[in-house]
């Protein structure tokens, strides 16, 4: 049960009467407990026996064919973004149960992004990422999270992409108060009468209301940095994200 008080004042401004209100957030609190458990299940359990099923298959490397090595490839890579998907729920459900206002800081935008994008080269080796021009070295507002960002939308970019070699273009463009980035790809590209659904909480792929919880933790992040996102259609195909970030004060 939470209880608080609310001051009611007269015309001239005197107090004329202190209310308390009580609200019962039962509900709200199991939620949370559901979703704690949930989240340690993931990253622990699911986590753990990802590892050992990817360890025994890097050991089959050396047992296969050229044609069977194109296989098991594919093979590692989902499991990979199965172990991705574990760090992106971590990261929803950080952000959904934690009680605490979100303390943003200065956080160095150019070591976020060059971070992430090192990683995503790793992890996709089947694509182009390409940094148009410079990645500013100022500081924006944001917390520890904001690589999950990053990781989210270049992720994303590669993983609907319907082209044999997906490219992926980051261009950053500083502003007085604050800087927009751009990752831009060569995909398939969003119709218009879904860009306004792509950041819910839906299904996976562009034929349901919401591309996956990933997009919808960007928004939300973004959004408590006090800064916006949007989507551009890129040309001659694909989808720019645009995300526009404060700068620290």
């Amino acid at each position: 049960m939470l209880t608080r008080q609310v001051t009611l004042r007269d015309d001239d401004g005197e107090i004329a009467e202190v209310v308390g209100i009580c609200t019962d957030i039962t509900e709200q609190q199991g939620r949370e407990q559901e979703l704690e458990l949930l989240n340690r299940i993931v990253r622990h359990d699911i986590r753990n026996d990802m590892a050992v099923v990817l360890g025994w298959m890097e050991l089959l490397e050396d047992h296969v064919d050229d044609e069977g090595k194109e296989y098991l490839q594919k093979i590692l890579a989902s499991g990979e973004h199965v172990v991705e998907l574990t760090e992106i729920a971590h990261d929803y459900v950080e952000t959904v149960v934690s009680n605490e206002e979100l303390a943003v800081e200065p956080i160095s935008l150019r070591s976020a992004l060059t971070t992430e994008l090192s990683l995503r080269e790793e992890s996709f080796p089947q694509a182009e990422f390409v940094v148009d021009g410079s990645i500013p070295d100022v500081a924006v507002a944001a917390d520890g999270m904001l690589s999950s960002v990053f990781r989210n939308l270049l992720n994303n970019a590669v993983q609907h992409n319907d082209k044999d070699t997906p490219v992926v273009e980051v261009s950053c463009e500083p502003r007085d108060d604050g800087v927009d980035v751009r990752i831009a790809d060569n995909g398939p590209g969003i119709p218009d009468d879904k860009k306004e659904f792509v950041f819910g909480k839906g299904e996976r792929g562009l034929g349901s209301p919401g591309t996956g919880i990933g997009l919808y933790l960007v928004q939300t992040l973004v959004t408590q940095y006090g800064g916006e996102i949007r989507i551009e259609d890129n040309e001659p195909t694909g989808t720019v994200f645009v995300v526009g970030l404060p700068r620290a004060e």
